[in-house]
Protein backbone atom coordinates (compact mmCIF):
# COMPACT_ATOMS: atom_id res chain seq x y z
CA UNK A 1 0.00 0.00 0.00
CA UNK A 2 2.69 2.25 0.72
CA UNK A 3 4.39 1.63 -2.76
CA UNK A 4 1.21 2.33 -4.54
CA UNK A 5 0.38 6.03 -2.49
CA UNK A 6 4.04 6.88 -2.96
CA UNK A 7 3.17 6.13 -7.06
CA UNK A 8 0.51 7.94 -7.20
CA UNK A 9 1.92 10.66 -5.31
CA UNK A 10 4.72 11.30 -6.26
CA UNK A 11 5.83 12.04 -10.04
CA UNK A 12 9.23 10.58 -9.50
CA UNK A 13 10.13 8.73 -6.63
CA UNK A 14 13.33 7.54 -7.69
CA UNK A 15 15.55 10.16 -5.15
CA UNK A 16 13.44 10.24 -2.15
CA UNK A 17 16.17 12.27 -0.58
CA UNK A 18 15.70 15.51 -2.73
CA UNK A 19 14.51 18.36 -0.89
CA UNK A 20 11.18 18.08 -3.59
CA UNK A 21 10.59 14.24 -2.67
CA UNK A 22 11.10 14.55 0.80
CA UNK A 23 8.20 17.98 1.04
CA UNK A 24 5.57 15.48 -0.69
CA UNK A 25 6.80 12.55 1.19
CA UNK A 26 6.11 14.10 4.62
CA UNK A 27 2.70 16.09 2.91
CA UNK A 28 1.26 12.54 1.86
CA UNK A 29 1.73 11.79 5.40
CA UNK A 30 -0.07 14.75 6.66
CA UNK A 31 -2.76 14.26 4.03
CA UNK A 32 -3.46 10.38 5.02
CA UNK A 33 -3.48 11.13 8.33
CA UNK A 34 -5.70 13.98 8.45
CA UNK A 35 -8.57 11.87 6.36
CA UNK A 36 -8.00 8.61 8.24
CA UNK A 37 -8.39 10.60 11.60
CA UNK A 38 -11.70 12.62 10.32
CA UNK A 39 -13.21 9.59 9.11
CA UNK A 40 -12.19 7.79 12.62
CA UNK A 41 -13.44 10.67 14.78
CA UNK A 42 -16.77 11.08 12.44
CA UNK A 43 -17.58 7.42 12.93
CA UNK A 44 -16.87 7.09 16.79
CA UNK A 45 -18.66 10.33 17.25
CA UNK A 46 -21.67 8.79 15.17
CA UNK A 47 -21.60 5.18 17.16
CA UNK A 48 -21.05 6.96 20.75
CA UNK A 49 -23.96 9.11 20.47
CA UNK A 50 -26.18 6.47 19.07
CA UNK A 51 -25.06 3.71 21.94
CA UNK A 52 -24.28 6.17 24.16
CA UNK A 53 -20.65 4.72 25.34
CA UNK A 54 -18.80 7.77 26.80
CA UNK A 55 -15.40 5.68 26.01
CA UNK A 56 -16.09 5.69 22.28
CA UNK A 57 -17.00 9.46 22.43
CA UNK A 58 -13.92 10.30 24.42
CA UNK A 59 -12.04 7.91 21.80
CA UNK A 60 -13.23 10.13 18.82
CA UNK A 61 -12.00 13.38 20.53
CA UNK A 62 -8.31 11.71 20.32
CA UNK A 63 -8.04 10.81 16.81
CA UNK A 64 -9.57 14.91 16.36
CA UNK A 65 -6.17 15.89 18.14
CA UNK A 66 -4.42 13.05 16.16
CA UNK A 67 -5.74 14.89 12.75
CA UNK A 68 -4.50 18.36 14.02
CA UNK A 69 -0.73 16.01 14.67
CA UNK A 70 -1.40 15.73 11.00
CA UNK A 71 -1.35 19.10 10.23
CA UNK A 72 1.32 19.83 11.86
CA UNK A 73 3.62 17.25 10.18
CA UNK A 74 1.87 18.40 6.82
CA UNK A 75 2.73 22.29 7.81
CA UNK A 76 6.16 21.49 8.80
CA UNK A 77 7.26 19.78 5.78
CA UNK A 78 6.06 22.51 3.62
CA UNK A 79 7.59 25.01 5.53
CA UNK A 80 11.06 23.04 4.96
CA UNK A 81 10.69 23.35 1.27
CA UNK A 82 10.94 26.77 0.93
CA UNK A 83 14.20 27.64 -0.36
CA UNK A 84 17.34 30.07 1.32
CA UNK A 85 16.16 33.60 1.25
CA UNK A 86 18.64 36.25 2.61
CA UNK A 87 18.02 35.97 5.83
CA UNK A 88 17.77 32.24 5.91
CA UNK A 89 20.78 31.11 3.64
CA UNK A 90 20.96 27.61 4.60
CA UNK A 91 17.39 26.76 3.67
CA UNK A 92 14.42 25.74 6.15
CA UNK A 93 14.97 22.24 6.23
CA UNK A 94 15.26 22.36 10.07
CA UNK A 95 11.64 23.02 10.27
CA UNK A 96 10.87 19.08 9.97
CA UNK A 97 12.76 18.24 12.82
CA UNK A 98 10.19 21.35 14.87
CA UNK A 99 7.44 19.32 13.17
CA UNK A 100 8.82 16.31 14.85
CA UNK A 101 9.58 17.84 17.95
CA UNK A 102 5.96 19.33 17.79
CA UNK A 103 4.58 15.62 17.49
CA UNK A 104 6.71 14.76 20.14
CA UNK A 105 5.26 17.60 22.80
CA UNK A 106 1.84 16.50 21.54
CA UNK A 107 2.29 13.22 22.95
CA UNK A 108 3.61 13.99 25.87
CA UNK A 109 0.49 15.89 26.70
CA UNK A 110 -1.33 13.32 25.86
CA UNK A 111 0.64 10.91 28.02
CA UNK A 112 0.01 12.85 31.35
CA UNK A 113 -3.60 14.11 30.43
CA UNK A 114 -4.25 10.21 30.11
CA UNK A 115 -2.23 9.18 33.28
CA UNK A 116 -4.36 11.90 35.02
CA UNK A 117 -7.75 10.57 33.87
CA UNK A 118 -6.45 7.12 34.45
CA UNK A 119 -5.11 7.97 38.19
CA UNK A 120 -8.62 9.57 38.83
CA UNK A 121 -10.61 6.38 37.64
CA UNK A 122 -7.89 4.56 39.73
CA UNK A 123 -9.26 6.37 42.86
CA UNK A 124 -13.12 7.06 42.06
CA UNK A 125 -13.45 3.64 39.94
CA UNK A 126 -16.51 4.22 37.01
CA UNK A 127 -17.96 1.26 35.04
CA UNK A 128 -17.20 1.17 30.84
CA UNK A 129 -19.87 1.14 28.73
CA UNK A 130 -18.99 -1.48 26.10
CA UNK A 131 -21.53 -2.44 23.46
CA UNK A 132 -21.44 -4.66 20.16
CA UNK A 133 -20.98 -0.95 18.29
CA UNK A 134 -18.72 0.19 20.26
CA UNK A 135 -16.16 -2.75 20.22
CA UNK A 136 -16.70 -3.38 16.42
CA UNK A 137 -15.82 0.72 16.14
CA UNK A 138 -12.88 0.61 18.80
CA UNK A 139 -11.32 -2.28 16.82
CA UNK A 140 -11.55 -0.71 13.82
CA UNK A 141 -9.77 1.81 15.30
CA UNK A 142 -7.19 -0.26 16.36
CA UNK A 143 -6.76 -1.85 12.56
CA UNK A 144 -6.59 1.50 11.30
CA UNK A 145 -3.93 3.50 13.32
CA UNK A 146 -1.49 0.33 13.18
CA UNK A 147 -1.85 0.27 9.65
CA UNK A 148 -1.10 4.50 9.91
CA UNK A 149 1.94 3.61 11.76
CA UNK A 150 3.42 0.75 9.80
CA UNK A 151 2.62 3.31 6.73
CA UNK A 152 4.61 6.36 8.57
CA UNK A 153 7.25 3.98 9.93
CA UNK A 154 7.98 3.09 6.12
CA UNK A 155 7.99 6.66 4.81
CA UNK A 156 9.77 7.88 7.95
CA UNK A 157 12.60 4.92 6.94
CA UNK A 158 12.33 5.37 3.51
CA UNK A 159 13.48 9.18 3.77
CA UNK A 160 15.08 8.87 7.04
CA UNK A 161 13.08 11.46 8.88
CA UNK A 162 12.91 11.59 12.68
CA UNK A 163 9.06 13.60 12.34
CA UNK A 164 7.72 10.78 10.29
CA UNK A 165 8.94 8.18 12.37
CA UNK A 166 7.46 10.60 15.43
CA UNK A 167 4.49 10.45 13.80
CA UNK A 168 4.23 6.75 13.33
CA UNK A 169 4.93 6.44 16.98
CA UNK A 170 1.91 8.52 17.89
CA UNK A 171 -0.36 6.28 15.96
CA UNK A 172 1.37 3.47 17.72
CA UNK A 173 0.53 4.85 21.03
CA UNK A 174 -2.90 5.33 19.87
CA UNK A 175 -3.54 1.69 19.15
CA UNK A 176 -2.13 1.19 22.48
CA UNK A 177 -4.62 3.24 24.10
CA UNK A 178 -7.63 2.05 22.39
CA UNK A 179 -6.44 -1.82 23.45
CA UNK A 180 -6.58 -0.86 26.20
CA UNK A 181 -9.68 0.16 26.78
CA UNK A 182 -11.01 -3.05 25.06
CA UNK A 183 -9.13 -5.15 26.89
CA UNK A 184 -10.43 -3.34 30.87
CA UNK A 185 -14.12 -3.30 29.04
CA UNK A 186 -14.25 -6.97 28.26
CA UNK A 187 -12.80 -7.94 31.74
CA UNK A 188 -15.27 -5.90 33.88
CA UNK A 189 -18.03 -7.27 31.47
CA UNK A 190 -16.78 -10.60 32.11
CA UNK A 191 -15.17 -10.99 35.46
CA UNK A 192 -16.93 -8.08 36.90
CA UNK A 193 -13.55 -6.32 37.74
CA UNK A 194 -12.90 -2.60 36.98
CA UNK A 195 -9.45 -2.47 35.97
CA UNK A 196 -9.82 0.79 33.37
CA UNK A 197 -7.88 2.86 34.99
CA UNK A 198 -4.72 0.76 35.97
CA UNK A 199 -4.35 -0.31 32.36
CA UNK A 200 -5.06 3.72 31.16
CA UNK A 201 -2.11 3.80 33.61
CA UNK A 202 0.45 1.81 32.25
CA UNK A 203 -0.26 3.28 28.66
CA UNK A 204 0.33 6.64 30.29
CA UNK A 205 3.52 5.40 31.19
CA UNK A 206 4.49 3.92 27.99
CA UNK A 207 3.40 7.13 25.88
CA UNK A 208 4.97 9.63 28.25
CA UNK A 209 8.48 7.19 27.20
CA UNK A 210 8.01 6.97 24.27
CA UNK A 211 7.51 10.65 23.87
CA UNK A 212 10.33 11.57 26.17
CA UNK A 213 12.91 9.52 24.16
CA UNK A 214 11.13 10.85 20.34
CA UNK A 215 11.51 14.43 21.83
CA UNK A 216 15.43 13.45 22.79
CA UNK A 217 15.77 12.19 18.96
CA UNK A 218 14.37 15.73 17.32
CA UNK A 219 16.24 17.59 19.65
CA UNK A 220 19.93 16.18 19.20
CA UNK A 221 20.44 17.42 15.55
CA UNK A 222 19.18 21.20 16.33
CA UNK A 223 21.81 20.93 19.23
CA UNK A 224 24.36 19.66 16.27
CA UNK A 225 25.26 16.25 17.27
CA UNK A 226 27.61 14.33 16.14
CA UNK A 227 27.68 13.15 12.32
CA UNK A 228 27.09 9.56 11.42
CA UNK A 229 29.36 7.00 10.77
CA UNK A 230 27.61 6.25 7.50
CA UNK A 231 27.72 10.00 7.00
CA UNK A 232 31.63 10.21 7.59
CA UNK A 233 32.35 7.53 5.46
CA UNK A 234 30.30 8.65 2.25
CA UNK A 235 32.61 11.61 3.01
CA UNK A 236 35.77 9.81 3.71
CA UNK A 237 34.62 7.26 0.59
CA UNK A 238 35.49 10.87 -2.01
CA UNK A 239 38.44 11.61 0.02
CA UNK A 240 39.84 8.15 -0.64
CA UNK A 241 39.20 8.21 -4.70
CA UNK A 242 42.30 10.86 -4.97
CA UNK A 243 45.63 9.33 -4.44
CA UNK A 244 47.32 12.44 -4.08
CA UNK A 245 45.63 12.75 -0.55
CA UNK A 246 48.33 11.67 1.81
CA UNK A 247 45.34 11.68 4.97
CA UNK A 248 42.51 13.64 6.58
CA UNK A 249 41.52 15.05 9.28
CA UNK A 250 39.12 17.71 11.14
CA UNK A 251 35.51 16.36 9.96
CA UNK A 252 33.03 18.84 10.64
CA UNK A 253 29.46 18.39 9.44
CA UNK A 254 27.18 21.06 10.32
CA UNK A 255 23.46 19.69 9.75
CA UNK A 256 20.58 22.24 8.69
CA UNK A 257 17.92 19.48 8.05
CA UNK A 258 17.95 16.69 5.75
CA UNK A 259 19.29 17.47 2.79
CA UNK A 260 21.18 20.65 3.79
CA UNK A 261 24.00 19.37 5.06
CA UNK A 262 27.51 21.25 5.27
CA UNK A 263 31.11 19.83 6.33
CA UNK A 264 34.27 20.90 6.08
CA UNK A 265 38.08 19.16 6.45
CA UNK A 266 41.71 19.07 6.06
CA UNK A 267 42.92 16.88 3.50
CA UNK A 268 47.37 16.31 3.53
CA UNK A 269 49.03 16.39 0.16
CA UNK A 270 52.76 16.00 -0.27
CA UNK A 271 53.96 19.93 -0.04
CA UNK A 272 56.34 19.20 -3.17
CA UNK A 273 53.40 19.24 -5.45
CA UNK A 274 52.24 22.13 -7.54
CA UNK A 275 49.74 24.19 -5.08
CA UNK A 276 47.76 25.05 -8.56
CA UNK A 277 47.41 21.49 -9.14
CA UNK A 278 46.40 20.42 -5.55
CA UNK A 279 43.57 23.34 -5.68
CA UNK A 280 42.32 21.93 -9.12
CA UNK A 281 42.29 18.27 -7.04
CA UNK A 282 40.48 20.01 -4.40
CA UNK A 283 37.83 21.63 -6.32
CA UNK A 284 36.76 18.27 -8.11
CA UNK A 285 36.55 16.82 -4.59
CA UNK A 286 34.18 19.14 -3.51
CA UNK A 287 32.03 18.47 -6.54
CA UNK A 288 31.52 15.29 -6.27
CA UNK A 289 30.84 15.04 -2.84
CA UNK A 290 27.92 17.35 -4.02
CA UNK A 291 27.43 15.71 -6.73
CA UNK A 292 27.42 12.44 -5.52
CA UNK A 293 26.12 12.70 -1.98
CA UNK A 294 24.63 16.22 -1.50
CA UNK A 295 26.79 17.45 0.88
CA UNK A 296 28.43 21.19 0.48
CA UNK A 297 32.06 20.25 1.71
CA UNK A 298 34.70 22.95 2.40
CA UNK A 299 38.33 21.12 2.15
CA UNK A 300 41.60 22.69 3.43
CA UNK A 301 44.72 21.91 2.00
CA UNK A 302 47.52 20.76 4.43
CA UNK A 303 50.90 20.84 2.84
CA UNK A 304 52.84 18.32 4.45
CA UNK A 305 56.69 17.39 4.54
CA UNK A 306 57.46 13.75 3.02
CA UNK A 307 60.86 11.73 3.26
CA UNK A 308 62.39 13.33 6.12
CA UNK A 309 63.67 10.46 8.22
CA UNK A 310 63.85 12.91 11.34
CA UNK A 311 60.65 14.04 11.16
CA UNK A 312 59.27 10.64 10.92
CA UNK A 313 61.18 9.56 13.73
CA UNK A 314 60.34 12.08 15.89
CA UNK A 315 56.55 11.68 14.67
CA UNK A 316 56.68 7.98 15.66
CA UNK A 317 58.43 8.33 19.19
CA UNK A 318 55.63 11.52 19.65
CA UNK A 319 53.02 9.04 18.89
CA UNK A 320 53.92 6.50 20.94
CA UNK A 321 54.59 8.66 24.16
CA UNK A 322 51.02 9.83 23.64
CA UNK A 323 49.45 6.16 23.23
CA UNK A 324 51.07 5.37 26.32
CA UNK A 325 49.29 7.98 27.88
CA UNK A 326 45.65 6.72 26.07
CA UNK A 327 45.71 4.57 23.25
CA UNK A 328 42.48 7.31 22.17
CA UNK A 329 44.93 9.87 21.49
CA UNK A 330 46.03 10.47 18.05
CA UNK A 331 47.32 13.51 16.45
CA UNK A 332 47.46 15.39 13.26
CA UNK A 333 49.69 18.18 10.98
CA UNK A 334 52.91 17.25 12.59
CA UNK A 335 55.99 19.83 11.42
CA UNK A 336 59.15 20.27 13.23
CA UNK A 337 61.28 23.51 12.45
CA UNK A 338 64.62 23.61 13.64
CA UNK A 339 66.37 26.47 15.37
CA UNK A 340 69.45 27.25 17.01
CA UNK A 341 68.73 26.20 20.16
CA UNK A 342 65.71 24.22 19.88
CA UNK A 343 63.96 22.33 17.13
CA UNK A 344 60.17 22.80 17.96
CA UNK A 345 57.84 20.18 17.03
CA UNK A 346 54.46 21.83 16.10
CA UNK A 347 51.17 19.32 15.74
CA UNK A 348 47.68 18.88 16.81
CA UNK A 349 46.61 16.34 19.67
CA UNK A 350 42.80 14.93 19.96
CA UNK A 351 41.47 13.82 22.93
CA UNK A 352 38.45 12.26 24.02
CA UNK A 353 36.66 14.57 25.24
CA UNK A 354 36.55 13.14 28.95
CA UNK A 355 40.43 14.21 28.51
CA UNK A 356 39.88 17.52 27.54
CA UNK A 357 40.10 18.56 31.00
CA UNK A 358 43.90 16.74 31.02
CA UNK A 359 45.45 18.66 28.19
CA UNK A 360 48.11 20.53 30.78
CA UNK A 361 48.86 17.21 32.55
CA UNK A 362 49.00 15.51 29.11
CA UNK A 363 51.29 17.85 27.35
CA UNK A 364 53.30 18.02 30.73
CA UNK A 365 54.26 14.44 30.33
CA UNK A 366 55.25 14.35 26.86
CA UNK A 367 57.48 17.05 27.34
CA UNK A 368 59.25 15.41 30.24
CA UNK A 369 59.56 12.41 27.80
CA UNK A 370 61.02 14.48 25.07
CA UNK A 371 63.58 16.31 26.88
CA UNK A 372 66.03 13.25 28.02
CA UNK A 373 65.57 12.18 23.60
CA UNK A 374 68.97 12.57 22.24
CA UNK A 375 71.20 15.61 23.13
CA UNK A 376 68.53 18.02 21.19
CA UNK A 377 66.21 20.21 23.13
CA UNK A 378 62.59 20.25 22.19
CA UNK A 379 59.75 21.80 22.34
CA UNK A 380 56.04 21.09 21.42
CA UNK A 381 53.64 23.44 20.04
CA UNK A 382 50.44 21.88 20.36
CA UNK A 383 46.96 22.18 19.77
CA UNK A 384 44.05 20.19 21.25
CA UNK A 385 41.18 18.78 19.12
CA UNK A 386 38.34 16.69 19.81
CA UNK A 387 38.30 12.98 19.00
CA UNK A 388 34.75 13.52 17.39
CA UNK A 389 36.00 15.42 14.42
CA UNK A 390 39.59 13.17 14.23
CA UNK A 391 38.16 9.57 14.39
CA UNK A 392 40.26 6.22 13.54
CA UNK A 393 39.05 6.99 9.74
CA UNK A 394 39.77 10.89 9.99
Amino acid sequence: MTKLLLKAFLKDNSDLNSSSARASVGILSGAVGIVSNILLFALKIFIGTVSGSVSVTADAMNNLSDATSSIVTLVGFRLAKMPADEDHPYGHARYEYLSGLAVAAMIIVIGFELGKTSVEKIIEPAAVELSVPACLALLGSVAVKLWLCIFNRNLGKAIKSSALLATSADSRNDAFATTAVLIAGIIELVFHIQIDGIMGLFVALFILYSGVNLAKETISPLLGENASPELKELIISVMRTCPEVLGYHDLMVHDYGPGQRFASIHVEMDHKADPLYCHELIDTLERNCLEEHNIHLVIHYDPVVTGDEELDRMRHIVIELLKAQDSRISIHDFRMVKGEKQTNLIFDIALPSELMQKKKEIKSKLDSCLAVIDDMTYYTVVDFDMVAFNDEKC
